[in-house]
């Protein structure tokens, strides 16, 4: 409805007079006052200290860490996600402002819309009240006892029973609803060849679908027992247009924002059990492919959203839509990443049978969006001939070709270019058959030990790594970006370091303060056991690392490594400790083998062969086990 509003100086001044800034943000910030002033901690920034700034006077909010600047609209717009016009109307129904409208058929539209939102709330009312009824039973016993739903859940999701017969029908005809409007929200179908109209949903468990405002719009219904189809959900509507909307959006905002990091999912029960798994940053597409509306919305949420589809064909069809579905509109520091369950398990299962840690670990495992598209295009396209080879080239390029943003199109095509060199690059260099080994490529049929036919998983379950050489969107080379995960892990879990210490004390980072940082970090663990992180980050603070800690565990390195989050278990973050410790010896063997490369090439003596041939001999096993974990 906003959308259709001009919004006046005038109009807009009105609510600014009515609603002080403070009690904007004040639902969000603790504010303590100062003068004619309130100061709290910026919602911009994980800072230790006060350096934001309320004026109920001057009419704007100021952070001086960030320098985030604005008045009520923009507050909400920054917090919650919110376009300008939802942002106005939101306020303006606080306030107790009628939204203007242009015309007599706008204000005859609205009021048919606000008509059509009671009608949705009032049939939700209903399907609520029969989940508790004698004929909800069987129904409530599902959702719980069957699907582990808690009370607390079932409230929150709205969840209800519709009954057999024309039990909505017939309630609201009686409370004075017109039949056109529960027509017109789908709520009741029209009867055919002259009969009578009917509930559209019958004997089904039900989900609400909410707007933005967390408002019913629409439902979509589970059937009880084996009847088709399964899931029946409503037709576009005045009210609702699948497309556009995610289900569960209005109870995951507030966390997604907060964390920058939100989930897609495939279906309503996804949602709910990851939801109360303790996920509540999960949404889903409602029975239709991604579209590049709804990408659109989950970017304003967060830069790379985490698809977490079934591990069944499906689910990974699923996967390969949606990727295709965003090449074309990738831009600049947005993408998406993929988590993909094994075994055909979905994320209710896992979360039900297996508990929120192995769900976690599954989701800080998630894969980039580019690492899906090359590993399908090995999967598609044989690479066992040189004809072969030149096709499969043909058609990664072709693949980058399709992302509209040309600084993406250009990186993607990069790193199809270093991957295809990894990929066929030359074998070691032997004595007597004049440089390359047999065939001129390394393993079976011209590819590399560990893709010996040319083709490779779909969904590699491995965690996300740059190439060697490469750069993040900050410009931070790979291996610095790997020593601060490293760094980081260790210092959000001293658990972990008795079994990484040795390891990390052997290493010299390549940034001198960030190297001063984890030398003095382990030697406080050698001498305090069972030093928590609380007490570990205050004594290096206290030795001048306040900076350094804030840039490090403050960053944006979560995106690249999940593990490494201070609530990740102590086995994840192990094992991603583990991980990125490996890549970092594989990049530095690969660099000395580079140079051994190079030294053959200007001398090809028995002595440069030889250290050539020691050193790839050490890197085959790296890259054969990365493949292996990649098949699993």
């Amino acid at each position: 409805m906003a959308a259709m509003a001009t919004f006046t100086p005038q109009f807009l001044d009105e609510i600014r007079a009515r609603i002080p800034v403070s009690s904007v943000v004040g639902k969000r910030v603790k504010l303590i006052r100062r003068g004619r002033e309130y100061i709290g901690l910026s919602p911009f920034s994980n800072e230790k200290s006060p350096s934001f700034t309320v004026s109920d006077e001057k009419g704007f909010y100021h952070c001086f860490s960030t320098q985030e600047h604005g008045d009520i609209f923009t507050f909400l717009m920054k917090t919650q996600n919110l376009s300008f016009p939802e942002a106005v109307e939101r306020l303006a129904e606080e306030a107790g402002v009628e939204m203007p409208r242009q015309s007599r058929e706008d204000v005859q539209e609205a009021a048919r819309v606000t008509l059509l939102q009671q009608a949705a709330e009032a049939g939700c009312g209903i399907f609520e009240e029969a989940l508790r009824g004698s004929e909800g039973r069987r129904a409530l016993a599902y959702l719980k006892e069957s699907r582990g739903l808690t009370e607390e859940t079932l409230k929150r999701f709205r969840l209800g029973y519709a009954p057999n017969g024309n039990v909505v029908k017939s309630k609201l005809l009686a409370r004075g609803v017109k039949e056109d409007l529960l027509l017109e929200t789908r709520l009741v179908s029209p009867g055919k060849d002259g009969r009578e109209s009917f509930d559209f949903f019958r004997d089904r468990v039900m989900f609400p679908i909410t707007d933005a405002r967390g408002r019913p719009v629409a439902f979509g219904g589970r059937v009880m027992g084996d009847g088709e189809p399964k899931y029946l959900n409503s037709p576009d509507t005045p009210l609702f247009h699948k497309g556009q909307m995610l289900y569960g959006l209005s109870l995951a905002r507030e966390k997604a924002s907060a964390e920058r990091e939100i989930i897609v999912a495939e279906g309503y029960m996804d949602v709910i059990a990851l939801a109360q798994a303790g996920f509540t940053n999960a949404v889903a597409p409602l029975g239709t492919a991604l579209t590049e509306t709804q990408l659109a919305l989950l970017w304003r949420f967060a830069p790379e959203p985490i698809l977490c589809f079934d591990g069944d064909r499906a689910g990974r069809a699923a996967a390969l839509r949606a990727a295709d579905r965003a090449l074309p509109v990738l831009k600049p520091g947005y993408s998406l990443r993929f988590a993909i369950m094994a075994g055909g398990k979905d994320p209710d299962e896992i979360c039900r049978r297996q508990g929120p840690a192995a769900m976690a670990e599954i989701l800080a495992g998630a894969v980039p969006l580019s690492e899906v598209v090359w590993s399908q295009l090995l999967a598609e396209h044989p690479a066992d001939t040189p004809e072969r080879r030149a096709g499969f080239e043909n058609h990664a390029m072709a693949k980058a070709g399709q992302i509209a943003d040309e600084t993406v199109r250009n990186q993607y095509r990069q790193m199809f270019k270093n991957k295809l060199y990894e990929l066929f690059r030359p074998a070691p260099f032997v004595p007597g058959r004049g440089g390359a080994g047999k065939g001129g490529f390394r393993g079976k049929g011209g590819v590399r030990t560990g893709a010996r036919t040319g083709r490779a998983s779909a969904f590699p379950q491995v965690f996300p790594r740059p190439a060697a050489g490469t750069e993040d969107m900050r410009g931070m080379s790979a291996r610095v970006l790997r020593e601060r995960i490293l760094l980081a892990t260790a210092l959000n879990h001293p658990e972990i370091v008795e079994r990484v210490e040795e390891r990390l004390g052997a290493l010299a980072f390549s940034d001198a303060r960030l190297d001063s940082l984890r030398q003095s970090a382990l030697l406080h663990l050698a001498q305090t056991q069972e030093l928590d992180f609380a007490t570990l980050r205050g004594q290096l603070a206290s030795q001048g690392f306040a900076q350094e800690l804030a840039n490090l565990l403050d960053s944006d390195i979560y995106v690249h490594a999940g593990f490494a989050k201070p609530q990740a278990s102590a086995a994840q973050a192990l094992a991603g400790w583990d991980h990125t410790y490996a890549l970092i010896q594989r990049a530095d063997l690969e660099a000395d083998l580079k140079r051994a490369e190079q030294d053959v090439a200007e001398n090809p003596s028995e002595q440069t062969i030889a250290a050539y041939n020691a050193l790839y001999e050490q890197t085959v096993p790296v890259e054969d086990d990365e493949q292996d974990a990649g098949r699993g």
